[in-house]
């Protein structure tokens, strides 16, 4: 039986430069995130986008829409480079970005990139006056735009015109397919009409965003069909918790799978009390499981049964995870290489041996009945039995150890 088709990336899309980040091309999918915090607020932006940037957000994307954001742009920048901090940041403009760009010639020049809607850029004449002013100011400063359709804020005027066109067709499209169109001819006519007023092709990103997975599926697939321009992946208002993730890994997967997309962002709903990180962190396993990118260790664990009634094992997989996770800044600057390793913890002999001898470097926990001893497994080969109370710190010290011994050299 021929081996399963890896995904097919890149998709050949024009490279597109966004601060020290290439994103298309033959570049690696790009990782982005964006603050929810109000970024006239200096000090809690540049807090959150540095949580964001060490989680591994690799663009950020910050709301500009007032004076105060606006004028605030220039003194986030600084004090992120202050802190050491190298993170392109992309500026979301609606309804007023011509204004605040023209208004802060500081904010259009340091931001990386800017975020326009084409539904929510003006009405009637104003419109293209307000586009043209906004694609003046990129080719001035040298930016990059994403041209960002949303099903949400679609302009209604190219509305009114897709539907009157769709009514003298022969054979009408149905109306899911009349939406499907309409969102991907705003994209494509907006980007001819960047184009039009000078902003280089290298210079424009493409988004479709909606909230149903196979609307996405469908709306990226012929958006990709029909340009080469670099996409950004995203289902918009995922939703929260579990809904949101199963939601958009289901629709990215899918286009990641058949090498559509060059950025992607995992639109989750924060959960009371939760961690804005926590959406960087998905779009890393999401990328990871694909073998598009590594970021972290796997850490393999078997989801428990009757034979495995201790929580010992999944205590254990937890803990060597987040320790993974915690020294990952530290050891993707010294020990390049170490994001592809994989780590076992199994918690029973009827797969534990097995997983512990495929991963790098494993453990078999004793499951119900057994012989309470752990044997550790190094490159395939059973190298010491852990018994005792101390079987977790030990088998940490081990990983540590192992890391430092094969990609200390590099």
């Amino acid at each position: 039986m021929p081996a399963p088709e890896q995904p097919t990336h890149p998709r050949h899309s024009v490279p597109v430069r966004v601060g020290h980040i290439t994103i298309g091309g033959t570049a690696p999918v790009v990782i982005q995130s964006m603050t929810n915090t109000d970024t006239a607020d200096v000090e809690a932006t540049v807090a959150q986008v540095r949580e964001l940037a060490h989680a591994g957000s690799e663009l950020v994307r910050i709301t500009v829409n007032s004076e105060d954001a606006a004028r605030a742009v220039p003194d986030i920048v600084r004090r992120l480079e202050q802190a050491g901090e190298n993170i392109p940041l992309v500026g979301d403009f609606h309804y007023n970005g011509h204004k605040l760009l023209a208004n802060h010639p500081d904010c259009a020049r340091l931001l990386a990139k800017y975020r326009i809607n084409p539904g929510n850029v003006g009405r009637g004449r104003k419109k293209d006056e307000q586009f043209a002013a906004m694609i003046g100011i990129a080719r001035k400063n040298g930016k990059p735009v994403r041209i960002g359709v949303n099903w949400g804020s679609l302009d209604q005027s190219l509305v009114a015109r897709l539907m009157d066109e769709n009514a003298q067709r022969d054979e009408p499209l149905d109306a899911d397919e009349i939406m499907h169109e309409i969102m991907v001819t705003s994209a494509l006519e907006s980007a001819a009409q960047a184009e039009a007023l000078g902003l280089p092709r290298s210079h424009i990103i493409l988004s479709a965003k909606m909230s149903g997975v196979q609307d996405l599926v469908t709306v990226y697939r012929m958006l990709s069909a029909r340009c080469d321009y670099a996409l950004h992946l995203g289902l918009t208002e995922a939703g929260m918790g579990t809904r949101g993730v199963v939601a958009s890994t289901a629709a990215l997967a899918v286009l990641l799978q058949e090498g559509i997309g060059d950025t992607i962002r995992i639109s989750l709903t924060p959960e009371p009390g939760g961690d804005r990180t926590r959406e960087v962190i998905v779009a890393q396993e999401l990328l990871q499981s694909m073998g598009l990118r590594h970021f972290t260790p796997a850490v393999i664990a078997c989801p428990g049964c009757g034979r495995t009634t201790s929580h010992y094992f999944q205590q254990l997989a937890q803990d060597i995870q987040s320790h993974l996770r915690t020294q990952m800044p530290e050891w993707r600057r010294d020990y390049p290489g170490v994001e592809e390793m994989k780590v076992a913890v199994m918690g029973c002999v009827v797969n534990g041996p097995g997983e512990s001898k495929h991963a790098d470097i494993g453990i078999s926990l004793p499951g119900t009945g057994e012989k309470p001893v752990a044997p550790v497994y190094v490159d395939g080969e059973k190298t010491v039995t852990l018994k005792g109370d101390s079987i977790a710190a030990d088998f940490q010290q081990i990983v540590d150890d192992y890391v430092k011994a094969r990609f200390g050299n590099g």
